[in-house]
This record gives structure tokens, sequence and C-alpha cells, in this order.
């Protein structure tokens, strides 16, 4: 890894930009090497997350693996994936699910960190706050129209829900996301991860 590379997320490490507006000591939560060939987009850490310091340490973490086909080892490989969440601190708890993400994170590291990765092919954006962030303005009224035109999107990004326990039910909703959107993501990451 290059020193820029390491001294950038030293910095991220430190980052407590937002902590008097958290309950909670501020744990920023990022994965990064030079030749990763993914981005995995997300909204914030949850709880688990912020306890373990591992990105998509939970249950989401395991659908979403899934949902990609990646082993373990290659989802947690900074040489192959990238994790940069919208917010990079466990927001924390709000009445029916977790707050959203700070909104200091992305404009002060995104850029910077994207900026270090050249070997990306493909940026998967998990959930609507990474969506509003990178897709087009207008590109969808919602998550799930984001996710049905993922066809539509700007080349190398992919959009996708979030994988909480509540996306079984939007999956039974939504069928066509089994049948059409997850072989062709699945296709995408192989072809990212093998060139």
């Amino acid at each position: 890894m290059s020193q820029a590379l390491t001294d950038l997320l030293s910095e991220i490490a430190a980052c407590r930009v937002c902590e008097k507006a958290l309950n909670h000591e501020p744990r920023p939560v990022v994965q990064a090497g030079e030749s990763a060939r993914i981005v995995v987009i997300g909204q914030a850490p949850g709880s688990k997350v912020h306890a373990s310091g591992r990105p998509w340490d939970d249950e989401s973490g395991d659908r979403l693996r899934d949902w990609t086909g990646m082993t373990r080892e290659v989802f947690y490989d900074p040489a192959w994936v990238a994790h940069m969440p919208s917010g990079f601190c466990y927001p924390g708890k709000a009445s029916g699910g977790d707050k959203p993400p700070r909104p200091e994170c992305a404009p002060l590291w995104h850029a910077r960190l994207l900026a270090r990765l050249p070997q990306v092919r493909i940026m998967l954006l998990v959930g609507q706050y990474a969506q509003k962030l990178y897709l087009p303005r207008g590109f969808a009224p919602n998550m799930t129209e984001a996710v049905r035109r993922w066809h539509d999107a700007p080349t190398g990004v992919f959009p996708l829900p979030h994988p909480a326990w509540r996306s079984r039910l939007w999956m039974a909703m939504h069928p066509w996301f089994e049948d059409q959107v997850l072989p062709d993501l699945r296709r995408r990451i192989s072809d990212a991860l093998a060139g």
C-alpha cells in the first residue's frame, strides 16, 4: 500500500469531525487498497459493525455477500474490495432503526479516497443514501426504481437495495431483483475481479 493511501486511512481513522453529534466515541469504518476492483458504498455502520470495526460484519453483510457471490475472503480483502460508507461512523439509534449517516463524511473523504483507488471497475451503491450521492439527479424517484433501472445507471455504477432484514420482504414484492438483477450483478463482480 502506498504511503499516501496509508496516511489517508490513518487520517480517516483519527477523524472526530462528528464527535459532538454522537452519543458514543467515533469509530470510522473503512477498508481500501490501491488494487481494489470493487467499491461498496453503503449507508453507515450499524452497532455490530461499530463494535467490531469491520465493514458489513453483521446479517446485512451476510446477505450482501450472498447477493454478490463474493466469499468472505475476497469481500474483506482490501486488495480486491474497498468499503467506503456514506457515513463512516455509527450514527446511533433512532425510532425504527439507525439514524441517517452523518452528512460530514462523504464531502470530507469520498473524493480523496476514490482518487487513491485507480483500479476500481464497479461501485456498488447499497441503499438510498449512497444512491443519492452517486446517481445523477433525477435518475429515479426512489430506491426501488433506481434498482429497477440498474442497467441505465452510469458505467461502473450498480444500485442495490440495503440488505437489512426488511430486504427479504422487499425481494418478495419485487421478484425481478432476484431473477434479473442478481445474475447481472454476479457477472459484473466476476468480470471486475477477473480483469
